[in-house]
């Protein structure tokens, strides 16, 4: 029972009893958005990206190239984007690692000063470098070979000036520089001949020049070839033997003489009988000098397309002198030398 003195305070509970929930929820929400946003930038830079920047990010997130850094100019991008500019990436951050990145850009949204590159204008670049390097080894070796010959020459004419039962033959030895190479011819003289009248079977002074020949040529390693020529008279011995069989036999005659002396039979390049179709006295035919084996000494490099065009226009203007003699009336005697 209450007395006027005593209040009585009862305390009424609405909804019943429920505990307080909190806000838990959103932290889950939270990173669940965070990672399907994660996810999705991935799938977007799997699609965007070539292979090169593939690897690029790969090598980014490897242990050697983590950066210390939390600014956004000194990560994997470096503060741009994959296919166009961004913002300048900041020159305050350390310790960053920067990617150089294949771009994507399209060329007109590379601004003014922008070039792509032409393929076409690379190789260019590439082949005239390796023009001027072939030229240069071609005058390298050009100038290389003339030093050798003309070493070959002064020895050569050495030897004969040395040997007192070859003195006679100086005058019958010409060296000369040709396209082809350096040429060494042994002509007859008034009174000296190398041959026979009318035979292949050389003299002895012939082959002991062939011999000094071959001693000084033996230390190049150059190729040979070796020619045989008359002079315009006709060889009035024997009708079915001609100047063309007489010049050509010589020419195998000197072949046999050089590798009796010691050359390398797998150098001589060709021997040929050119019977009067070159001659060296051209106003005179019939000059015993005409007369002659020819040496040369190939170039390793063979004729320039210069000096080729020279060798063809040469032999062309040879044929018309040649074809000229022929239609014309035959001189010499009975039995005139070749």
């Amino acid at each position: 029972m209450a007395n006027g003195n005593e209040l009585i305070i009862k305390k009424v509970r609405k909804g019943g009893d429920h505990g307080h929930h909190g806000g838990a929820w959103k932290v889950a929400y939270a990173d669940f958005v965070t990672a399907m946003m994660a996810f999705f930038l991935l799938l977007w830079l799997l699609n965007a990206t070539t292979e090169a920047q593939k690897a690029g990010i790969a090598d980014y997130f490897s242990p050697a190239s983590l950066s210390k850094t939390n600014s956004g100019a000194g990560q994997i991008l470096g503060g741009t984007s994959i296919s166009l500019d961004g913002s300048k990436a900041s020159d305050q951050t350390t310790g960053g690692v920067l990617l150089a990145l294949p771009s994507t850009a399209d060329p007109s949204e590379m601004g003014e000063g922008y070039r792509e590159t032409d393929p076409a204008e690379v190789e260019a670049a590439r082949t005239e470098d390796e023009e001027v390097d072939e030229k240069d080894f071609e005058k390298l070796q050009a100038e290389r070979e003339e030093e050798e010959f003309a070493r070959a020459e002064r020895e050569l004419r050495e030897a004969i000036e040395n040997v007192p039962a070859l003195a006679q033959l100086a005058e019958s030895l010409i060296i000369d520089h040709t396209p082809e190479g350096l040429r060494i011819q042994i002509v007859d003289q008034e009174k000296l001949s190398m041959f026979p009248l009318g035979s292949s079977a050389m003299y002895d002074h012939t082959k002991t020049l062939l011999g000094h020949v071959s001693t000084v040529i033996q230390s190049l390693p150059n190729r040979l070839s070796v020619s045989g020529h008359t002079d315009a008279l006709p060889y009035a011995a024997d009708k079915s033997y001609t100047n063309w069989e007489l010049s050509s036999d010589r020419a195998n005659a000197s072949r046999r003489a050089l590798l009796d002396s010691g050359f390398p039979a797998g150098r001589i390049a060709r021997v040929v009988g050119l019977a009067e179709t070159e001659p060296l006295i051209a106003e005179d035919p019939a000059d015993p000098r005409n007369r002659r084996i020819s040496i040369v000494i190939l170039r390793e490099g063979g004729a320039t397309p210069a000096s080729e065009k020279a060798r063809r226009e040469q032999e062309t203007e040879n044929l018309g002198a040649a074809l000229e003699r022929a239609f014309s009336p035959a001189a010499g005697g009975d039995q005139a030398e070749p």
